[in-house]
């Protein structure tokens, strides 16, 4: 099962701020586990909402709006996906998240996890 472990944002990865060398050493080392474990599928930063975009269809045209947008706390800062047998060894993963190095900007870290669907979940017979 393939989970992604969604990191959020806050106010210093809004601001482009690069994580430092402990912050890259310590996640270097979590994904370090997970690659020796085999749950290792991918993992990346994402750069501010300010060098994105939102695009959607309102009235029937498409509107494209420019970063930066307002809520971090609605927004990802970067992710993992992993590949791992259930939900529990997913939160097993996510307990072992060095959060300290997690952005947080004064609230408590968070992550979400959310299943990706497979291909055995759709019901292709037509």
């Amino acid at each position: 099962m393939r989970f992604m472990v969604i990191v959020k944002a806050d106010k210093t990865t809004e601001a482009g701020v690069l994580p430092s060398a402990k912050d890259i050493e310590v996640m270097g080392t979590f994904n370090q586990e997970l690659m020796k474990a085999g749950a290792f599928v991918d993992a990346a930063g994402l750069k501010p909402s300010s060098a994105g975009a939102r695009i959607a269809r309102r009235g029937g045209a498409l509107q494209v709006t420019d970063g930066p947008f307002a809520e971090t706390k609605e927004l990802i800062a970067g992710y993992w996906i992993i590949d791992v047998t259930s939900k529990a060894e997913a939160i097993e993963w996510c307990r072992r998240v060095p959060f300290d190095y997690l952005p947080h900007d004064g609230r408590d870290p968070e992550l979400e996890l959310r299943p990706l669907f497979e291909p055995g979940d759709f019901d292709v017979r037509a």
